[in-house]
Order: structure tokens, then sequence, then C-alpha cells
């Protein structure tokens, strides 16, 4: 079930109506748990079944380790939780990639060869409810928050239908309290979410969607643009940045925004990425909650800066490695974590060494350090978007390659369409600058009645007139299901 797609209207309608019916807030979460768990299995409802393994092994290990007096029968707790969801995290999602080069380190020497497959297919939204529900773990082992004795809220946690599918992943101590609290019927509050759900649509429909299909055509069509087509190239890299970032921005903000008409609050997961001045800056902006993730459970567990220089270099390839793996069972996603610790890495260097840690201030300077940072992460989506590594280095090695006639038909989309999409990120990026500098929503409750009525038909009917669809009108689905 899409965000973008008439079932999910439908299903959100129906989940708001009973929950502020409902007067009990038992009842109130059982019905949460129960429309969540449907809303998943909408995809596949056997693998459901998963889910419900990781909330039952985290729920278990966070009760045994708040019980254990012993360091290390806790940290004992602590490691079974985690082996059972990694274990079965690395079967249905990381199986033909591990066997698969295996096989070709043992191919050789004549080894038998393991069935590169299971026939598994990838469950929608594992990795994200997986790292959700081992937050928890590793909270209660901590002391950070609380063990939670009621398995309906702690289910309702890590199934919660907003956040399941791409995240934002939420930590424990942040959301799992919103569960005792009290939520009943705030019409503002409501309103503020429809907005929110309103701006993610645009984002999806309008934007991402659009910006897709000179992406897809140029990257699934490789063969006609190796040949002095480095323009065509260059403008699908630099789109694909706009459509991975409009695509995931739009379901976190439809998330938030779903959330919130129930009263919960998510957390933000963009802080405009792309005017960062350094990549160490990016990712302080993009995709919030999972850098927060690999941060707390991750690196600082490794020691973060605290054990000197060189090592503090180690953990960031370590975490940027992993994040990489995270987002696919590829070397695609590999190379793209690794270049990331590389920029990083690099960028550490430089301040140290070079700079001596002062800061650059001059404005011209600035934008070159948010010029330079843009480039360096474009340079990166190449591997994360191109269908094999193969493809990945034949982009690169022919990115400069021109010779091609810049004509709209290579690009697989017409002008008004191109001319839309133009216009849709110049007044959004408009707007998201405005937005560092004042509260938008504020702004907007401070106007009279029709300004605001005149934002909202805007908003809507934009998005009906300009949105991209699918065949017969079908919703299409957010790059970030894949992982």
């Amino acid at each position: 079930m899409v965000f973008t797609s008439l079932n999910y209207l439908f299903f959100f309608i129906i989940m708001c109506t009973v929950y502020f019916l409902l007067k009990n807030k038992r009842l109130k979460i059982c019905w949460l748990l129960l429309g969540s768990y449907y809303f998943y299995m909408c995809w596949n409802a056997k693998y459901a079944v998963l889910m419900l393994i990781s909330t039952f092994v985290t729920y278990i290990s966070g009760i045994l380790i708040s019980k254990s007096k012993e360091e290390k029968i806790k940290k004992l707790w602590v490691a079974v939780s985690i082996t059972i969801n990694l274990l079965i995290l690395a079967i249905f999602k990381y199986y033909t990639f591990i066997v698969t080069n295996i096989n070709a380190i043992f191919s050789t020497i004549n080894f038998i060869s393991l069935p590169t497959s299971l026939n598994l297919l990838l469950p929608v939204g594992i990795s994200f409810y997986t790292f959700q529900a081992l937050s928890y773990t590793i909270d209660v082992y901590r002391n950070d928050v609380e063990v939670e004795k009621n398995f309906l809220k702690y289910a309702l946690f890590v199934s919660f239908f907003p956040q399941l599918v791409a995240g934002p992943i939420e930590k424990s101590k942040d959301l799992l309290k919103q569960f005792n609290e009290e939520h009943k019927l705030d019409w503002n509050r409501v309103k503020d979410g429809l907005i929110l759900i309103g701006i993610g649509v645009f984002y999806k429909l309008v934007i991402a969607d659009r910006a897709a299909i000179v992406v897809n055509n140029v990257y699934n069509n490789l063969n006609n643009y190796l040949q002095g087509g480095g323009f065509y190239l260059i403008v699908a890299t630099v789109l694909f940045a706009f459509q991975i970032y409009f695509d995931f921005n739009a379901y976190s903000t439809i998330a938030r925004g779903s959330a919130k008409v129930f009263g919960y609050e998510l957390t933000i997961n963009f802080k405009m990425p792309y005017i960062a001045q350094s990549v160490k800056e990016f990712w302080r902006r993009w995709h919030i909650s999972l850098s927060s993730w690999f941060k707390e459970y991750l690196y600082f567990p490794l020691g973060g800066n605290k054990k000197g220089f060189l090592r503090t270099q180690i953990n960031i390839l370590i975490v940027f490695l992993i994040s990489g793996l995270w987002h696919g069972a590829a070397w695609t996603f590999v190379i793209w974590g690794l270049l990331h610790a590389i920029y990083q890495i690099t960028e550490n260097l430089v301040y140290k060494y070079v700079l001596k840690d002062k800061e650059i201030t001059n404005k011209f300077l600035v934008l070159i350090k948010i010029l330079i940072t843009f480039l360096l992460v474009n340079f990166a989506w190449i591997f994360f978007r191109a269908n094999s590594l193969n493809d990945a280095f034949m982009i690169v090695q022919n990115l400069f390659n021109f010779g091609m006639p810049i004509s709209m038909k290579f690009f697989g989309i017409e002008i008004q369409n191109l001319i839309v999409l133009i216009i849709s990120l110049g007044i959004t990026f408009i707007l998201e600058l405005i937005s560092l500098r004042k509260d938008l929503k504020q702004w907007l409750n401070n106007r009279n009645l029709v300004i605001r009525l005149i934002f909202y038909y805007v908003l809507i009917f934009s998005t009906i007139i300009f949105g991209i669809y699918g065949p017969g009108y079908s919703a299409q689905e957010f790059i970030y299901f894949q992982f």
C-alpha cells in the first residue's frame, strides 16, 4: 500500500475515524497495531511473521536485561537479540550477495558451490524495523529508557505504520513514550498533518516521479549514451540527486503528516542536504534518523573520536561501509559508502593539517564549498543508482565524453514536463531557503483565510494536474522501499 495510492487514502480515513471515535487509550493502541499489521501485510502477509519475531525477541530481551543483575548476563541478552535480528536480516537480504561472492572466491579451486538463491523475496522495510527494534534493546541495556512491559505498546512502536516501511527510524526514547500519552482530536494538529501529507505528495508526484522519467531513460538504456552522451549522463545523474531527495523526503514528510494527525511526532529526516558545505554536514542533513542511529549505536561504541585521530578515521570508514551495505546487498552500495568515507576522511585531513581547524567564512568560498560538496555527492550517486557495478564504471568513463547532439528526444521527456520540473524545483528551493530563516507553517497560520485557502488549493490542484502517475493512474513505489 503506497502513500500516494487511493488505497492508502481510504485506509487512512478509516484509521483516523475509528481512532478518534474510540475513547479508551488501550483500544486506540490495539486499533493502531491492527491497522499497522494490515498495512504491512498488504505487501506480503507471510512476512509479517518476521516483524513479529523481531518484536518478540527484542521485547523479551528487554525484560530479561532489566531483570538481570550481572553485567555479563545483560550483555548476553543484548548479544542474543542482536544476533537473531541480524541473522534474519542476513538470510533475507544478504544471502545471495554473500554466497555469490563466496562462490566466486572458491571457484578458482573448484570448491563445491553453494546455491545462490533461496527464492526469498526481500521483505519491505526489514532494514528499518530491524534497526528500530535493536535500538530499543540497546537503550534498555544503557538505561536510557525503562523497559516496556506492555507488549502491545512495544509491538506498535516497532510496526507503527506511518514510518514502518521507510522510516524515519525512531528511537524508543522518542516514540515509545508517546504511546503512553492521551491523544485527543485536535483540528489544528490535523490541519498541520494534512498539509505535510499534501507537501509530501507534491514532492513525490510532481518532482520525484517527473525527474525519474529522465533518470530511468538514461540509466536503463546506457548503450544509447556511451558514444558521446556525456551531457545526458551528467544531467541524469544530477536529476537523480533531486529525484532521490524528493522521493525519500516525500515519504518522510507524508509519514510525519500521517503520524501528526493521530497526535504523534516523528523525526524530521531532511534539512536541505544540498546546501551542505561539507560531506560531514551533508550527513547531518540527509536521512538524519539513520545517520543518528549509526552515530549512536555504532560509531560511539567503536570509540567515536575519543581514541585518537587515526582510530577516528578507521571508525568513519567502518560506519560508512556498513551504511553502504545497509542500503543494499551489492558492491555498488559498498563503493557508494566507501566514497563517502573517503570524502569525510579527506575533509578531516584537510581541516587538521591544511586549514588548522579554521572555518571558512568568506561568502564566495562558502558557495564554492557547497558546489564541491554537491558535485562529490553527485559522483557517489552514480554508484547508488547504477543497475550494476559495470554500468557504474561505464558511466564514470564516459561522463565527459561529449559528441551527441543535444535533443529533448534523448532525455525521454517532453519539453512541457521539463519546464514543470524546473519551475517546481525552483519554487521548492526558494521556499526551503526561506524556511531556514522563518517558520513557514507559523507564517501561513498567521495569514488571513484567503491566503491560506489559495495555498491549499494551489498545492492540491497543482499536484492533481501536474502529477506523474503510473500506468492506469497506479501509484509508483518509493525508492527506499527496496532497502
